[in-house]
């Protein structure tokens, strides 16, 4: 994809923003941060992800990193990984983490959630055969709940547990597919949970 050569209002911004959520001042933002995290470059690869400190003691640090080169993630029916990422790659994947507007419908709300756990889905189904395993499954509700400084870890692991109990066990004999993956979360605010800071950013912020 390249380096952002137009500059705000011009076509590929109005593409990005539609295509993101995000508006020309906030791509303009990220577009800085990525050209730092490059250093100056018009791609990232990994190892430009592996020398941010915030991620080195994340312990889903590799899950984090490959989901920004997880072609399932930047493009419909994508598979397989790639080395490198332009700057609309990296867009589309930081909007995961991007609450939605106080703007849309109920109806787009839910698309919004079912984006969201579906990128939550494919960073742990790192074999992309359709399923996680139930350790899986925990880590990431563990992830997501105890971002709440109201709940302790083994609160969070309770709740997941519980969650389990609403499906048959005999479902999840060969995995968790991604509908037991929603039905699981059902209930579970999401939208203001996921959200990137070792970017020196809080992605929180950009969601108006």
């Amino acid at each position: 994809m390249g380096a952002l050569q137009s500059l705000p209002g011009e076509p590929e911004y109005v593409d990005l923003a539609k295509k993101t959520g995000f508006s020309f001042e906030q791509i303009g933002i990220l577009h800085k941060r990525f050209k730092q995290l490059s250093h100056n470059e018009d791609t990232l690869v990994r190892e430009h992800f592996r020398k941010i400190p915030d991620l080195e003691s994340n312990p889903i640090r590799s899950q984090i990193i490959e989901a920004f080169f997880d072609r399932r993630n930047f493009r419909q029916n994508g598979e397989g990984t790639v080395e490198a990422i332009g700057f609309e790659e990296f867009l589309v994947i930081m909007s995961h983490f991007r609450p939605p507007s106080l703007h849309v419908t109920e109806e787009q709300r839910e698309a919004v959630r079912r984006d969201k756990l579906r990128f939550l889905f494919n960073m742990h189904d790192t074999d992309n055969d359709g399923t996680i395993t139930l350790e899986e499954y925990r880590h990431v509700v563990e992830e997501l709940l105890s971002l709440s400084e109201a709940l302790e870890k083994d609160t969070a692991k309770s709740i997941a547990d519980a969650a389990m109990l609403e499906v048959e066990p005999d479902e999840f004999y060969e995995g968790i597919t991604f509908e037991h993956f929603l039905k699981l979360l059902n209930g579970f605010e999401i939208e203001s949970r996921m959200n990137i800071r070792f970017l020196n950013m809080d992605t929180t912020t950009l969601c108006k």
